[in-house]
This record gives C-alpha cells, structure tokens and sequence, in this order.
C-alpha cells in the first residue's frame, strides 16, 4: 500500500521580467520571494516562501530563454483569504482580472487573473 501524497510537488511561472513578476507577486499575495541561484547564468528564479508543513507546494518565478508566460496550458491556483482582494490588487499592479470571482459551491471561490507577464493565474478563497 503506497502512502497517498498531494499530485503536485512544484510549480514554475514563466515571466520575461523577473523584477516586473517579482514585484507583482509580492504585492499581490503578500508573500516574499527570494533568488534561487542557478548553475545556468541564462536562468533566473525567484522562489515563494513556504512552510513544507503546510497543505499545498511553493514554486517559482522563472525567467528561461525557451519558455514565455502564456494564458494557455496548465492554470495554476493561489489560495487566498477572499479572492476579491487579490483581484484589486492585481489591477492595481498591472494585472487585468479574465474571469471575476464567483462561487464554486460548497468549494468556495475562484477567479481567473492576469498577471504583469501575461500569464493566466487562477485564485481560490473560502469566502
């Protein structure tokens, strides 16, 4: 019998503009991203700060000479005390809101937001 673990272990944003992405997802999460160093100069990465006993994974910011931010593919999801908020903020940093929150039932929230790079991210609230 295997031991039942959450799928996803780690996540990576693609953005053009480490700087421009860093400052909108601090602003709009609340959250401090720091350098995560790497053996190839030609990519760079800001990490999430996390709590490894906490539900959920961290990720990263990356800036790769082979991938671009997209609205298309993977949606990655951020939980949020109440996506509403995150919503305003993002306008407020250059974000654009595709889908504004509604209710997923039982399940609580989400919204669908732009961030500075011109990646599709999704929000999910409880309230």
């Amino acid at each position: 019998m295997s031991v039942m673990t959450n799928p996803v272990g780690w996540f990576e944003i693609h953005v053009t503009d480490l700087a421009r992405a860093s400052r909108f997802y601090s602003a709009v999460f609340d959250q401090t991203l720091s350098r995560l160093p790497s053996a190839d100069p030609s990519i760079e990465m800001c990490v999430f700060g996390s709590d490894p006993s906490a539900h959920g994974v961290s990720g990263a910011l990356v800036r790769h000479p082979m991938k671009q931010p997209t609205t298309e593919g993977a949606l990655v999801y951020f939980s949020c005390a109440d996506c509403a908020e995150q919503e305003r903020r993002a306008l407020a940093y250059g974000g654009r809101v595709y889908k504004s929150k509604f209710s997923i039932g039982p399940n609580g929230f989400i919204a669908i937001i732009g961030d500075s790079e011109g990646n599709a991210i999704g929000l999910h609230s409880f309230r």
